[in-house]
């Protein structure tokens, strides 16, 4: 139950922060609310194809260290392609590169501030959950 709550407050969680940039950014609740449903939509149509060619890259690596500098590269791979995302939903809704390239920088930094608090937030609650249980 908690780890299902988990993955939805997550969801939300980046959800929120789509929304907040570009509604900071534009000052708009229709171009926010756009952004809110399309950037996730992107993404979530994009990752399984980045999972699948990055999954065979990693199967070719001959040794430990070579294995996880392809996930290391992986990872970078996957913020390129939300920076790509972010730029790219941005532009199209307002036509300015600045605007897109803010939000290009903006939501990944914010992801990284925001989500590690989230995620310490939720073991902290499981960990209440869990111990509540022994408990009983």
């Amino acid at each position: 139950m908690v780890v299902a709550a988990k993955k939805t407050s997550q969801v939300v969680a980046h959800l929120a922060i789509a929304f907040v940039i570009t509604y900071a950014v534009t000052g708009s609740m229709l171009i926010g609310g756009l952004a809110l449903l399309i950037e996730p939509v992107i993404n979530v149509l994009l990752l399984p194809f980045h999972e699948k060619a990055w999954s065979a890259i990693r199967a070719r690596a001959r040794g430990e260290r070579e294995r996880y500098m392809r996930i290391a590269a992986e990872k970078v791979s996957q913020t390129a392609l939300h920076m790509i995302v972010a730029f790219s939903v941005m532009y199209f809704a307002t036509g300015s590169l600045a605007f897109g390239g803010m939000a290009a920088v903006l939501e990944p930094i914010c992801n990284v501030i925001l989500l590690p608090i989230h995620d310490h937030f939720w073991e902290k609650l499981a960990l209440r959950f869990g111990g509540a249980a022994r408990m009983a």
